[in-house]
Protein backbone atom coordinates (compact mmCIF):
# COMPACT_ATOMS: atom_id res chain seq x y z
CA UNK A 1 0.00 0.00 0.00
CA UNK A 2 1.53 3.67 -0.91
CA UNK A 3 2.28 5.90 1.89
CA UNK A 4 -0.17 8.37 3.18
CA UNK A 5 1.10 11.40 4.86
CA UNK A 6 -0.55 12.95 7.92
CA UNK A 7 -1.93 16.13 6.00
CA UNK A 8 -3.98 13.66 3.31
CA UNK A 9 -5.87 11.55 6.12
CA UNK A 10 -8.42 14.47 6.42
CA UNK A 11 -10.66 13.78 3.67
CA UNK A 12 -10.05 9.66 4.17
CA UNK A 13 -12.25 8.59 7.08
CA UNK A 14 -13.74 5.21 6.79
CA UNK A 15 -10.48 4.07 4.20
CA UNK A 16 -7.39 2.05 4.64
CA UNK A 17 -3.89 3.97 4.92
CA UNK A 18 -0.22 3.14 5.48
CA UNK A 19 1.57 6.23 7.27
CA UNK A 20 4.78 5.79 8.28
CA UNK A 21 6.78 8.09 10.89
CA UNK A 22 8.49 8.73 14.38
CA UNK A 23 6.88 8.32 17.89
CA UNK A 24 5.70 11.59 18.87
CA UNK A 25 4.66 10.17 22.39
CA UNK A 26 3.34 6.75 23.73
CA UNK A 27 0.80 6.31 26.18
CA UNK A 28 -0.47 3.31 27.66
CA UNK A 29 -3.85 2.95 28.65
CA UNK A 30 -3.28 -0.41 29.85
CA UNK A 31 -6.55 -1.97 27.40
CA UNK A 32 -5.63 0.35 25.00
CA UNK A 33 -2.39 2.03 23.34
CA UNK A 34 -2.45 5.13 22.07
CA UNK A 35 0.65 6.70 19.94
CA UNK A 36 0.93 9.92 18.50
CA UNK A 37 2.81 9.56 15.06
CA UNK A 38 4.45 12.26 13.57
CA UNK A 39 5.87 12.70 9.89
CA UNK A 40 6.68 15.85 8.37
CA UNK A 41 3.45 17.11 7.36
CA UNK A 42 1.69 16.89 11.10
CA UNK A 43 0.84 14.40 14.00
CA UNK A 44 -1.50 12.09 14.31
CA UNK A 45 -3.06 9.35 16.96
CA UNK A 46 -2.97 6.01 16.64
CA UNK A 47 -4.70 3.51 18.65
CA UNK A 48 -4.20 -0.09 19.29
CA UNK A 49 -6.20 -2.65 20.35
CA UNK A 50 -5.29 -6.29 22.33
CA UNK A 51 -7.26 -7.93 19.73
CA UNK A 52 -4.51 -7.06 16.89
CA UNK A 53 -2.20 -9.03 19.68
CA UNK A 54 1.13 -8.52 16.80
CA UNK A 55 0.61 -5.08 16.83
CA UNK A 56 0.00 -4.39 20.11
CA UNK A 57 2.84 -6.62 21.31
CA UNK A 58 5.17 -3.77 18.97
CA UNK A 59 3.29 -0.96 20.46
CA UNK A 60 4.33 -2.00 23.95
CA UNK A 61 8.20 -2.17 22.77
CA UNK A 62 7.70 1.87 21.43
CA UNK A 63 9.67 4.98 22.59
CA UNK A 64 9.68 8.09 21.45
CA UNK A 65 11.68 8.62 18.22
CA UNK A 66 10.87 5.35 17.47
CA UNK A 67 10.19 5.29 13.53
CA UNK A 68 7.28 2.76 12.63
CA UNK A 69 4.78 2.23 9.90
CA UNK A 70 1.43 1.20 10.55
CA UNK A 71 -1.70 0.47 8.69
CA UNK A 72 -5.12 0.74 9.76
CA UNK A 73 -8.62 2.59 9.40
CA UNK A 74 -9.05 6.43 9.73
CA UNK A 75 -12.25 6.83 12.15
CA UNK A 76 -13.46 10.07 13.57
CA UNK A 77 -12.89 10.66 17.26
CA UNK A 78 -15.98 10.90 19.73
CA UNK A 79 -17.19 14.69 20.22
CA UNK A 80 -15.70 14.60 23.80
CA UNK A 81 -12.07 12.88 22.45
CA UNK A 82 -11.33 15.55 19.87
CA UNK A 83 -8.38 17.61 19.56
CA UNK A 84 -8.51 21.41 18.04
CA UNK A 85 -4.81 21.91 19.05
CA UNK A 86 -3.53 19.83 16.21
CA UNK A 87 -5.50 19.66 12.57
CA UNK A 88 -5.88 15.81 12.72
CA UNK A 89 -7.36 16.49 15.92
CA UNK A 90 -11.10 15.20 15.00
CA UNK A 91 -9.96 11.57 13.63
CA UNK A 92 -7.49 8.76 14.29
CA UNK A 93 -5.86 5.59 12.98
CA UNK A 94 -6.92 2.12 14.29
CA UNK A 95 -4.05 0.05 13.90
CA UNK A 96 -4.17 -3.72 12.62
CA UNK A 97 -0.87 -3.60 11.70
CA UNK A 98 2.63 -2.26 13.10
CA UNK A 99 6.16 -2.65 12.14
CA UNK A 100 9.18 -1.20 13.70
CA UNK A 101 11.41 0.37 11.08
CA UNK A 102 13.93 1.66 13.15
CA UNK A 103 14.71 2.03 17.14
CA UNK A 104 16.05 4.98 18.84
CA UNK A 105 18.22 4.83 21.87
CA UNK A 106 17.61 7.58 24.64
CA UNK A 107 17.73 11.31 23.41
CA UNK A 108 20.69 13.56 24.27
CA UNK A 109 18.04 16.59 23.55
CA UNK A 110 14.55 17.08 23.64
CA UNK A 111 13.07 17.35 20.02
CA UNK A 112 8.94 17.91 20.98
CA UNK A 113 9.57 21.47 21.97
CA UNK A 114 10.27 24.75 20.18
CA UNK A 115 11.36 25.90 24.15
CA UNK A 116 14.18 24.41 24.05
CA UNK A 117 16.10 23.35 27.18
CA UNK A 118 19.72 22.16 25.52
CA UNK A 119 22.71 24.80 24.69
CA UNK A 120 23.29 25.64 21.57
CA UNK A 121 26.90 23.29 21.89
CA UNK A 122 24.72 20.56 22.29
CA UNK A 123 21.66 21.58 19.50
CA UNK A 124 24.49 21.57 17.45
CA UNK A 125 26.10 18.49 18.23
CA UNK A 126 22.92 16.29 17.67
CA UNK A 127 21.86 19.10 14.81
CA UNK A 128 19.80 16.09 13.21
CA UNK A 129 17.80 15.48 15.96
CA UNK A 130 17.88 19.27 16.60
CA UNK A 131 15.83 19.93 12.43
CA UNK A 132 13.13 17.34 13.79
CA UNK A 133 11.58 20.72 15.81
CA UNK A 134 8.72 22.03 14.19
CA UNK A 135 10.59 25.77 14.65
CA UNK A 136 13.19 24.42 12.56
CA UNK A 137 11.24 22.06 9.87
CA UNK A 138 8.95 25.30 8.94
CA UNK A 139 12.44 27.08 8.99
CA UNK A 140 13.46 24.92 5.96
CA UNK A 141 10.22 24.84 4.58
CA UNK A 142 10.36 28.71 4.46
CA UNK A 143 14.08 28.94 3.46
CA UNK A 144 12.77 26.58 0.51
CA UNK A 145 9.88 29.04 -0.73
CA UNK A 146 12.11 32.36 -0.10
CA UNK A 147 14.80 31.03 -2.31
CA UNK A 148 11.89 30.49 -4.79
CA UNK A 149 10.65 34.07 -4.67
CA UNK A 150 14.42 35.03 -5.57
CA UNK A 151 14.23 32.97 -8.51
CA UNK A 152 11.50 33.50 -9.98
CA UNK A 153 12.16 37.51 -9.72
CA UNK A 154 15.84 37.15 -11.38
CA UNK A 155 14.16 34.98 -13.94
CA UNK A 156 11.11 37.82 -14.55
CA UNK A 157 13.88 40.15 -14.99
CA UNK A 158 15.87 38.55 -17.40
CA UNK A 159 19.21 37.44 -15.24
CA UNK A 160 20.35 33.95 -16.81
CA UNK A 161 21.82 31.80 -13.93
CA UNK A 162 25.35 30.67 -14.21
CA UNK A 163 27.37 28.67 -11.71
CA UNK A 164 30.68 29.87 -10.72
CA UNK A 165 33.87 28.06 -9.98
CA UNK A 166 34.13 26.84 -6.40
CA UNK A 167 38.06 26.30 -7.06
CA UNK A 168 39.15 29.41 -7.76
CA UNK A 169 42.48 31.83 -7.16
CA UNK A 170 43.34 34.38 -3.90
CA UNK A 171 41.62 37.61 -4.32
CA UNK A 172 41.73 40.53 -2.21
CA UNK A 173 38.03 40.69 -1.19
CA UNK A 174 38.83 42.41 2.78
CA UNK A 175 38.63 38.77 4.60
CA UNK A 176 41.14 35.68 4.96
CA UNK A 177 40.95 33.40 1.72
CA UNK A 178 40.75 29.39 2.63
CA UNK A 179 43.39 27.76 0.61
CA UNK A 180 43.30 24.29 -1.23
CA UNK A 181 46.70 22.40 -1.68
CA UNK A 182 46.81 21.56 -4.89
CA UNK A 183 48.43 17.79 -5.74
CA UNK A 184 49.43 17.98 -9.27
CA UNK A 185 51.04 21.42 -8.64
CA UNK A 186 53.00 20.94 -5.56
CA UNK A 187 53.46 24.29 -3.77
CA UNK A 188 50.59 25.70 -5.42
CA UNK A 189 47.11 26.55 -3.97
CA UNK A 190 43.58 27.11 -5.13
CA UNK A 191 41.48 29.25 -3.00
CA UNK A 192 37.76 29.16 -2.56
CA UNK A 193 36.16 32.09 -3.60
CA UNK A 194 35.20 34.93 -1.03
CA UNK A 195 32.59 35.90 -3.86
CA UNK A 196 32.22 34.75 -7.50
CA UNK A 197 33.41 39.08 -8.45
CA UNK A 198 35.78 38.43 -11.32
CA UNK A 199 34.02 35.17 -12.82
CA UNK A 200 30.82 37.43 -12.59
CA UNK A 201 32.67 40.38 -14.41
CA UNK A 202 34.22 37.73 -17.34
CA UNK A 203 30.61 37.27 -17.74
CA UNK A 204 30.32 40.51 -18.44
CA UNK A 205 33.08 40.68 -20.72
CA UNK A 206 31.75 37.56 -22.23
CA UNK A 207 28.37 38.93 -23.71
CA UNK A 208 26.32 37.85 -20.53
CA UNK A 209 23.76 40.56 -20.62
CA UNK A 210 22.24 39.67 -17.05
CA UNK A 211 23.66 37.15 -14.61
CA UNK A 212 23.05 35.89 -11.28
CA UNK A 213 23.05 32.76 -8.75
CA UNK A 214 23.00 32.50 -5.26
CA UNK A 215 26.36 31.55 -4.72
CA UNK A 216 28.25 29.62 -1.62
CA UNK A 217 31.21 31.97 -0.93
CA UNK A 218 33.95 31.31 1.62
CA UNK A 219 35.80 33.55 4.03
CA UNK A 220 37.77 33.05 7.31
CA UNK A 221 36.33 35.71 9.25
CA UNK A 222 35.42 35.79 13.13
CA UNK A 223 32.32 34.66 13.43
CA UNK A 224 29.34 37.17 14.78
CA UNK A 225 25.24 36.67 15.32
CA UNK A 226 25.12 37.97 12.45
CA UNK A 227 27.68 36.39 10.36
CA UNK A 228 28.49 32.81 9.86
CA UNK A 229 31.98 31.10 9.74
CA UNK A 230 33.19 29.40 7.08
CA UNK A 231 30.78 29.45 4.18
CA UNK A 232 27.59 31.39 3.75
CA UNK A 233 24.91 32.34 0.75
CA UNK A 234 24.60 35.65 -1.17
CA UNK A 235 21.92 36.69 -4.48
CA UNK A 236 25.06 37.57 -6.21
CA UNK A 237 24.55 39.55 -9.75
CA UNK A 238 25.48 41.49 -12.48
CA UNK A 239 24.50 43.50 -14.91
CA UNK A 240 26.35 44.87 -18.25
CA UNK A 241 25.91 48.52 -19.95
CA UNK A 242 25.10 49.94 -16.58
CA UNK A 243 27.06 53.30 -15.89
CA UNK A 244 25.48 54.19 -12.75
CA UNK A 245 24.67 52.27 -9.36
CA UNK A 246 21.29 53.82 -9.62
CA UNK A 247 20.19 51.35 -12.19
CA UNK A 248 21.36 48.60 -10.05
CA UNK A 249 19.23 49.78 -7.22
CA UNK A 250 16.39 50.72 -8.87
CA UNK A 251 16.17 47.43 -10.04
CA UNK A 252 17.18 44.97 -7.22
CA UNK A 253 15.01 47.33 -4.76
CA UNK A 254 11.36 45.81 -5.67
CA UNK A 255 12.65 42.13 -4.97
CA UNK A 256 13.83 43.45 -1.16
CA UNK A 257 10.07 45.24 -0.52
CA UNK A 258 8.38 41.82 -1.93
CA UNK A 259 9.76 40.03 0.68
CA UNK A 260 9.52 42.08 3.17
CA UNK A 261 5.98 42.70 2.42
CA UNK A 262 4.74 40.31 0.84
CA UNK A 263 7.28 37.17 1.69
CA UNK A 264 7.59 37.92 5.60
CA UNK A 265 4.03 39.90 6.22
CA UNK A 266 6.08 42.99 7.56
CA UNK A 267 5.52 46.87 7.59
CA UNK A 268 8.09 49.07 5.77
CA UNK A 269 8.97 52.39 7.51
CA UNK A 270 8.87 54.10 4.53
CA UNK A 271 8.20 52.93 0.77
CA UNK A 272 10.86 55.42 -0.48
CA UNK A 273 14.10 54.22 0.24
CA UNK A 274 16.44 56.55 1.32
CA UNK A 275 19.96 57.06 -0.44
CA UNK A 276 21.97 58.10 2.12
CA UNK A 277 26.03 59.19 1.51
CA UNK A 278 28.65 57.52 3.53
CA UNK A 279 29.71 60.66 5.36
CA UNK A 280 26.41 61.69 6.28
CA UNK A 281 25.20 58.48 8.09
CA UNK A 282 28.04 58.53 9.94
CA UNK A 283 27.86 61.53 11.19
CA UNK A 284 23.63 61.75 11.17
CA UNK A 285 23.70 58.05 13.29
CA UNK A 286 27.52 56.87 13.61
CA UNK A 287 27.05 54.32 11.60
CA UNK A 288 26.98 53.08 7.49
CA UNK A 289 24.22 50.71 8.69
CA UNK A 290 21.93 52.62 10.87
CA UNK A 291 18.82 51.24 12.17
CA UNK A 292 16.31 54.35 10.80
CA UNK A 293 13.17 52.34 12.61
CA UNK A 294 13.84 55.25 15.41
CA UNK A 295 15.57 58.24 15.25
CA UNK A 296 17.92 59.19 18.20
CA UNK A 297 19.95 61.12 15.67
CA UNK A 298 23.76 62.58 16.24
CA UNK A 299 23.60 66.22 16.87
CA UNK A 300 27.11 68.47 16.36
CA UNK A 301 27.12 70.60 18.91
CA UNK A 302 31.00 72.34 18.03
CA UNK A 303 28.94 75.13 17.11
CA UNK A 304 27.04 75.83 20.14
CA UNK A 305 29.70 75.19 22.77
CA UNK A 306 32.65 77.07 20.52
CA UNK A 307 32.99 79.89 23.31
CA UNK A 308 32.27 77.35 26.12
CA UNK A 309 34.13 77.51 29.65
CA UNK A 310 34.19 74.00 30.33
CA UNK A 311 37.51 72.63 29.85
CA UNK A 312 37.05 69.09 28.21
CA UNK A 313 34.63 70.14 25.32
CA UNK A 314 36.78 73.45 25.07
CA UNK A 315 40.06 71.78 24.43
CA UNK A 316 38.06 68.95 22.35
CA UNK A 317 36.95 71.26 19.88
CA UNK A 318 40.48 73.84 19.56
CA UNK A 319 42.38 70.47 18.95
CA UNK A 320 40.07 69.74 16.01
CA UNK A 321 37.85 67.76 17.74
CA UNK A 322 33.72 67.77 17.53
CA UNK A 323 31.49 67.68 20.46
CA UNK A 324 28.35 65.45 19.48
CA UNK A 325 25.01 64.27 21.70
CA UNK A 326 22.17 61.68 21.33
CA UNK A 327 18.55 62.72 23.16
CA UNK A 328 17.15 59.99 24.40
CA UNK A 329 13.67 60.26 25.12
CA UNK A 330 12.54 58.95 28.32
CA UNK A 331 15.76 58.20 29.30
CA UNK A 332 15.20 59.85 33.14
CA UNK A 333 14.09 56.68 34.16
CA UNK A 334 17.69 55.35 34.28
CA UNK A 335 19.54 54.00 37.41
CA UNK A 336 22.80 55.37 38.35
CA UNK A 337 24.19 51.58 37.86
CA UNK A 338 22.54 51.20 34.30
CA UNK A 339 23.96 54.60 33.64
CA UNK A 340 27.29 52.97 34.22
CA UNK A 341 26.76 50.15 32.01
CA UNK A 342 26.14 52.55 29.38
CA UNK A 343 29.40 54.06 29.96
CA UNK A 344 31.26 51.08 30.13
CA UNK A 345 30.19 50.11 26.84
CA UNK A 346 31.12 53.87 25.39
CA UNK A 347 34.48 53.48 26.76
CA UNK A 348 34.45 49.84 24.87
CA UNK A 349 34.58 52.10 21.77
CA UNK A 350 37.41 54.24 22.51
CA UNK A 351 35.85 57.19 24.80
CA UNK A 352 37.04 58.80 28.06
CA UNK A 353 33.72 58.29 29.80
CA UNK A 354 30.28 59.47 28.51
CA UNK A 355 29.07 62.97 29.86
CA UNK A 356 25.36 63.45 30.35
CA UNK A 357 22.16 65.71 31.19
CA UNK A 358 19.16 64.92 32.61
CA UNK A 359 16.06 66.84 32.05
CA UNK A 360 13.45 66.39 34.81
CA UNK A 361 10.34 68.23 36.67
CA UNK A 362 12.10 71.80 34.76
CA UNK A 363 14.98 70.80 36.62
CA UNK A 364 18.98 70.06 35.04
CA UNK A 365 20.62 66.77 36.88
CA UNK A 366 23.93 66.56 35.35
CA UNK A 367 27.73 65.87 36.27
CA UNK A 368 28.71 68.63 34.33
CA UNK A 369 26.25 71.38 34.54
CA UNK A 370 28.27 73.50 36.97
CA UNK A 371 30.74 73.51 33.99
CA UNK A 372 27.98 75.21 31.72
CA UNK A 373 26.40 78.25 31.58
CA UNK A 374 22.87 78.33 31.89
CA UNK A 375 22.37 80.02 28.36
CA UNK A 376 24.48 76.67 27.10
CA UNK A 377 22.31 74.01 28.53
CA UNK A 378 19.39 76.21 27.10
CA UNK A 379 21.01 76.06 23.57
CA UNK A 380 21.95 72.49 24.05
CA UNK A 381 18.66 71.60 24.96
CA UNK A 382 17.05 73.25 22.03
CA UNK A 383 19.26 72.18 19.49
CA UNK A 384 18.63 68.55 20.59
CA UNK A 385 14.63 68.70 21.13
CA UNK A 386 14.77 67.45 24.33
CA UNK A 387 12.29 67.55 26.96
CA UNK A 388 11.50 66.92 30.36
CA UNK A 389 12.12 63.40 31.53
CA UNK A 390 14.77 63.07 28.38
CA UNK A 391 18.95 62.67 28.93
CA UNK A 392 21.52 64.16 26.85
CA UNK A 393 24.46 61.73 26.42
CA UNK A 394 27.38 63.44 25.04
CA UNK A 395 30.96 62.72 22.97
CA UNK A 396 33.85 64.81 22.81
CA UNK A 397 36.63 63.22 20.89
CA UNK A 398 37.95 63.22 17.08
CA UNK A 399 34.99 62.74 14.51
CA UNK A 400 35.65 59.38 14.10
CA UNK A 401 35.51 58.02 17.36
CA UNK A 402 32.64 60.21 18.25
CA UNK A 403 31.06 58.94 15.79
CA UNK A 404 31.71 55.45 16.53
CA UNK A 405 30.78 55.86 20.48
CA UNK A 406 27.85 57.54 20.35
CA UNK A 407 26.79 55.31 17.01
CA UNK A 408 27.48 51.85 19.11
CA UNK A 409 25.24 54.03 22.30
CA UNK A 410 22.10 54.57 19.78
CA UNK A 411 21.47 50.96 18.96
CA UNK A 412 22.03 49.99 22.64
CA UNK A 413 19.49 52.64 24.10
CA UNK A 414 16.93 51.48 21.15
CA UNK A 415 17.33 48.16 22.58
CA UNK A 416 16.88 49.32 26.49
CA UNK A 417 13.81 51.07 25.47
CA UNK A 418 12.44 48.85 22.75
CA UNK A 419 12.41 50.91 19.82
CA UNK A 420 12.94 48.25 17.61
CA UNK A 421 9.87 47.29 16.01
CA UNK A 422 10.49 43.46 14.57
CA UNK A 423 6.94 43.66 12.48
CA UNK A 424 8.55 46.96 10.81
CA UNK A 425 11.63 47.14 8.44
CA UNK A 426 13.17 50.45 7.63
CA UNK A 427 15.64 50.30 4.29
CA UNK A 428 18.16 52.45 3.05
CA UNK A 429 20.69 52.55 0.36
CA UNK A 430 24.39 54.31 2.10
CA UNK A 431 26.68 55.20 -1.38
CA UNK A 432 29.14 57.00 -2.33
CA UNK A 433 31.64 55.09 0.23
CA UNK A 434 35.23 56.31 0.53
CA UNK A 435 37.84 54.86 -2.60
CA UNK A 436 40.47 54.70 -0.19
CA UNK A 437 40.72 54.71 3.50
CA UNK A 438 43.68 55.23 6.27
CA UNK A 439 45.28 51.69 7.47
CA UNK A 440 46.58 52.27 10.95
CA UNK A 441 47.71 49.14 11.56
CA UNK A 442 49.96 49.22 8.35
CA UNK A 443 50.49 53.88 8.53
CA UNK A 444 49.31 53.87 4.98
CA UNK A 445 46.07 53.53 2.67
CA UNK A 446 43.90 50.95 1.24
CA UNK A 447 41.20 50.58 -0.62
CA UNK A 448 38.21 50.92 1.14
CA UNK A 449 36.85 47.93 0.13
CA UNK A 450 38.19 45.93 -2.85
CA UNK A 451 39.85 47.21 -5.98
CA UNK A 452 36.94 46.12 -8.50
CA UNK A 453 35.62 49.51 -8.21
CA UNK A 454 35.18 52.62 -10.29
CA UNK A 455 36.02 55.42 -8.41
CA UNK A 456 33.47 58.75 -9.34
CA UNK A 457 35.01 60.94 -11.50
CA UNK A 458 37.87 57.67 -12.92
CA UNK A 459 41.17 58.51 -13.54
CA UNK A 460 41.49 61.58 -13.05
CA UNK A 461 39.71 61.67 -9.54
CA UNK A 462 42.78 59.07 -8.58
CA UNK A 463 45.26 61.83 -9.05
CA UNK A 464 43.57 64.24 -6.82
CA UNK A 465 46.01 65.18 -3.83
CA UNK A 466 43.22 64.32 -1.09
CA UNK A 467 43.21 60.12 -1.87
CA UNK A 468 40.86 59.95 1.05
CA UNK A 469 38.72 62.09 0.12
CA UNK A 470 38.05 60.00 -3.50
CA UNK A 471 34.57 58.42 -3.68
CA UNK A 472 33.92 55.02 -4.85
CA UNK A 473 30.61 54.67 -6.93
CA UNK A 474 29.67 51.85 -4.35
CA UNK A 475 26.56 51.39 -2.33
CA UNK A 476 25.33 49.13 0.45
CA UNK A 477 21.37 48.79 1.45
CA UNK A 478 20.85 48.31 5.07
CA UNK A 479 17.54 46.42 6.57
CA UNK A 480 16.78 47.77 11.00
CA UNK A 481 20.93 48.02 11.15
CA UNK A 482 22.48 45.35 9.16
CA UNK A 483 24.05 45.59 5.80
CA UNK A 484 22.52 43.27 3.56
CA UNK A 485 23.96 43.59 0.34
CA UNK A 486 26.84 45.32 -1.10
CA UNK A 487 28.06 46.92 -4.73
CA UNK A 488 29.61 48.99 -6.82
CA UNK A 489 29.64 50.38 -10.37
CA UNK A 490 32.77 47.95 -11.62
CA UNK A 491 36.62 49.56 -12.85
CA UNK A 492 36.16 47.64 -16.56
CA UNK A 493 38.86 49.80 -17.78
CA UNK A 494 42.27 48.51 -17.90
CA UNK A 495 43.82 51.88 -17.54
CA UNK A 496 42.13 53.16 -14.32
CA UNK A 497 42.94 49.41 -12.62
CA UNK A 498 46.96 50.37 -13.53
CA UNK A 499 46.24 54.11 -11.81
CA UNK A 500 44.17 53.03 -8.46
CA UNK A 501 46.90 50.41 -7.58
CA UNK A 502 49.91 52.65 -8.42
CA UNK A 503 48.30 54.87 -5.90
CA UNK A 504 49.25 52.45 -3.07
CA UNK A 505 52.37 51.34 -4.72
CA UNK A 506 51.59 48.69 -6.70
CA UNK A 507 53.13 48.26 -9.98
CA UNK A 508 51.59 46.81 -13.29
CA UNK A 509 53.59 43.05 -12.50
CA UNK A 510 51.51 42.74 -9.49
CA UNK A 511 48.61 43.77 -11.04
CA UNK A 512 48.82 41.71 -13.78
CA UNK A 513 49.94 38.53 -11.26
CA UNK A 514 46.87 39.11 -9.40
CA UNK A 515 43.99 40.19 -11.66
CA UNK A 516 45.67 38.79 -15.12
CA UNK A 517 42.54 37.52 -16.82
CA UNK A 518 40.19 40.11 -15.46
CA UNK A 519 42.78 42.78 -17.02
CA UNK A 520 43.31 40.79 -20.07
CA UNK A 521 39.84 40.89 -20.71
CA UNK A 522 38.84 44.26 -20.19
CA UNK A 523 41.30 44.50 -23.25
CA UNK A 524 38.66 42.91 -25.70
CA UNK A 525 36.22 45.29 -25.39
CA UNK A 526 34.68 45.26 -21.80
CA UNK A 527 31.24 46.96 -21.68
CA UNK A 528 30.52 49.17 -18.16
CA UNK A 529 29.24 46.81 -15.88
CA UNK A 530 27.45 47.10 -11.79
CA UNK A 531 26.54 44.76 -9.50
CA UNK A 532 25.49 43.77 -6.25
CA UNK A 533 25.35 41.00 -4.24
CA UNK A 534 22.34 40.16 -1.62
CA UNK A 535 23.53 38.29 2.26
CA UNK A 536 20.54 35.75 1.77
CA UNK A 537 21.37 33.79 5.18
CA UNK A 538 21.06 37.79 6.50
CA UNK A 539 18.26 38.97 5.39
CA UNK A 540 16.39 35.63 6.08
CA UNK A 541 17.26 36.18 9.44
CA UNK A 542 15.82 39.79 10.23
CA UNK A 543 12.40 38.40 8.18
CA UNK A 544 12.15 35.60 10.58
CA UNK A 545 12.86 37.79 13.92
CA UNK A 546 15.68 35.32 14.53
CA UNK A 547 18.52 37.50 16.27
CA UNK A 548 21.49 34.43 15.61
CA UNK A 549 22.13 33.41 12.42
CA UNK A 550 23.04 30.37 12.70
CA UNK A 551 19.28 29.45 13.62
CA UNK A 552 18.34 30.07 9.82
CA UNK A 553 21.14 27.06 8.21
CA UNK A 554 20.79 24.07 8.44
CA UNK A 555 24.70 23.11 9.45
CA UNK A 556 26.03 25.75 10.99
CA UNK A 557 29.77 26.16 12.44
CA UNK A 558 29.46 27.38 16.14
CA UNK A 559 30.52 30.63 17.77
CA UNK A 560 34.25 29.18 17.87
CA UNK A 561 33.92 28.19 13.83
CA UNK A 562 33.71 24.56 14.84
CA UNK A 563 31.30 21.79 13.67
CA UNK A 564 30.78 20.20 16.83
CA UNK A 565 28.42 17.30 14.77
CA UNK A 566 31.20 16.45 12.29
CA UNK A 567 34.33 17.41 14.39
CA UNK A 568 35.64 19.59 11.94
CA UNK A 569 38.35 21.09 11.19
CA UNK A 570 40.21 18.04 12.08
CA UNK A 571 43.98 16.76 11.78
CA UNK A 572 44.59 14.34 8.62
CA UNK A 573 47.00 11.60 7.52
CA UNK A 574 50.23 11.96 7.44
CA UNK A 575 50.19 10.45 3.61
CA UNK A 576 47.47 12.57 2.80
CA UNK A 577 49.16 15.86 3.25
CA UNK A 578 52.47 14.09 1.81
CA UNK A 579 50.56 13.75 -1.39
CA UNK A 580 50.03 17.19 -1.17
CA UNK A 581 53.35 18.24 -0.48
CA UNK A 582 52.53 19.98 2.62
CA UNK A 583 54.09 19.79 5.97
CA UNK A 584 52.93 21.26 9.23
CA UNK A 585 55.61 22.89 11.30
CA UNK A 586 55.46 22.13 14.86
Amino acid sequence: MTRTLVRELADSTGQYANISGWVHSRRDHGGLIFIDLRDHTGIIQLVIQPEHAEAFNFAGQLRDEFVISVTGMIKERDDALKNPNIETGSIEVVVDELRILNRSEPLPIQVHSDTMQASEELRLKYRYLDLRRTKMQQTLKKRAAYYKVLRDYMEENEFIEVATPILANSSPEGARDFLVPSRVHPGSFYALPQAPQQFKQLLMVGGVSRYYQIATCFRDEDPRADRLYGDFYQLDLEMSFVEDGETVRTTMEPLIKQLVTGFAGKTLITDDVPRIPYNEAMDRYGSDKPDLRFGMELIDLSDTLADTGFGVFANTIAGGGVVKAICVKGASTLSRSQIDQFTEIAKSEGAGGLAYIIFENDEVKSPIAKFLSVDEVAAIKQKAGAENGDTIFFGADQRLVVNKVLGRLRSEFADHFNLKDPNKVALAWIVDFPFYEWDNAAKKIDFGHNPFSMPKGGAEALRSEDKLAIVADQYDMVMNGYEICSGAVRNHNPDVMYEAFDVLGYDTTYVDAKFGALINAFKFGAPPHAGCAFGVDRIFMVLTNETNIREVVAFPKNGSGVDVMMSSPSTVDAAQLKELSVKIEE
